[in-house]
């Protein structure tokens, strides 16, 4: 008897509009069940392994490497070192071969890590007959200092480009990157900033890419409509790179935390509303002579050259008169990432309530935002 293949789990998120798809799991299991030779672009941050005990600086202060279970060496913590990195090497290989197999023939692999772990990557993709293109240096601006005083600050990253194999034809938009470097040809040395703190208000992936980097290489190496893969998506800032650049994308990760944190990032960058605001008209005739007063600074918007005292703007504030409270609730669906209802009401419990009673189930929503409106008559 026939077995039945395999298929992908169902998706943690899948936005069929804007072609993202995100799966919780081991990257190891999930890949396996994509189908062969069927995505343009691949970006892997894989782990450093470099959750050791030991110590660095963040914000000017001694803190702790480690990172998560994710990032130990595997074997036991006692056993041989050298034994302990091939089993990094074995990892590497692995996930390096299952993403092989899913490349295009014209298909190409960006991996990004440090000196603990790029150069098994190197080594691997050597074994298993990529194409090696490029090895970029990420140079990070103002890097945390060396605690030790025994070697030199850490200030670069090395991401390797790399094709599915030697008789690949990849993309390289290269007028492109030469447009972006002032028309020079760019070079394989890039200067660009850490994640801001933009990027971080929903929280942070401890080895967060910068979505500036994310959209240079998805620009250098891939076009519109392309599928993106990545297999360790953490914070999904590949995925959100995807999305502003109209590529479309897949994101595995293991941790239900950091998908939680991507769902965040996607859903603040997918979600457009518009919001209409009534406006009230009042028939006040403000002058009661008919005086021209068009010249003088408080009514034709001019500067009066004079800031008005903390005691004057507390007068004033005093002097104003509400007329129009309003709070409205919008429900953001699910499935499609807009708004499926909305109401003005007093209260989030009553909105609820409101929401059950239009026919909708809870579920119906992703996420419910609210709006104050508070209209004053000076």
């Amino acid at each position: 008897m026939t077995k039945s293949p395999v298929k992908l789990p169902p998706p943690v998120f899948n936005d069929e509009k804007h072609h993202i798809r995100l799966y919780q799991g081991d990257s190891l299991e999930l890949l396996p069940l994509l189908p062969e030779s069927s995505v343009d672009l691949i970006f892997a941050d894989p782990p450093y392994f470099l959750s050791n005990n030991g110590i660095t600086c963040h914000a000017g202060k001694m803190v702790s490497v480690n990172k998560g279970d994710w990032d130990k060496l595997p074997g036991p913590e006692l056993g041989p070192v050298r034994a302990r990195y091939e089993k990094v090497h074995e990892f590497n290989l692995s996930w390096l071969a299952a993403c092989q197999r899913i490349l295009k023939p014209n298909g190409s692999l960006w991996v990004s890590g440090t000196a603990h772990v790029i150069h098994s990557v190197g080594f691997a993709m050597q074994q298993l007959g990529f194409k090696l293109l490029n090895d970029i240096s990420w140079v990070k601006p103002n890097p945390p200092p060396n605690l030790s005083c025994r070697y030199f600050t850490h200030a670069t990253e090395t991401i390797i480009w790399a094709a599915r194999d030697k008789k690949s034809r990849h993309t390289f938009n290269y007028k492109l990157m030469k447009e972006f470097n002032r028309g020079k040809q760019m070079k394989s040395v890039w200067e660009i900033k850490p994640p801001e703190t933009w990027e971080k208000r929903f929280g942070k992936h401890p080895t967060q890419k910068p979505l500036a980097l994310l959209e240079r290489i998805l620009l250098a190496s891939s076009h519109e409509g392309d599928l993106v893969v990545d297999p360790f998506s953490g914070s999904g800032t590949t995925a959100l790179a995807a999305l502003k650049l109209r590529r479309t994308a897949v994101g595995l990760e293991l941790s239900q935390e950091f998908l939680a944190l991507t769902l965040q990032r996607l859903t603040d960058t997918l979600v457009r509303i518009q919001i209409s605001f009534s406006t009230v008209h009042f028939s006040l005739d403000l002058f009661t002579d008919s005086e021209d007063r068009s010249d003088r600074a408080e009514c034709s918007g001019r500067p009066s050259g004079r800031q008005a005292s903390a005691s004057e703007r507390s007068s004033m504030s005093a002097q104003l008169q509400l007329v129009q409270h309003e709070l409205r609730f919008y429900f953001i669906g699910r499935q499609n990432l807009s708004v499926i209802f909305s109401v003005l009401t007093s209260s989030l419990e009553d909105a609820l309530h409101q929401f059950r009673l239009s026919g909708h189930s809870p579920s119906d929503a992703l996420f419910i935002i609210q709006s104050e409106t508070q209209i004053f008559l000076a």
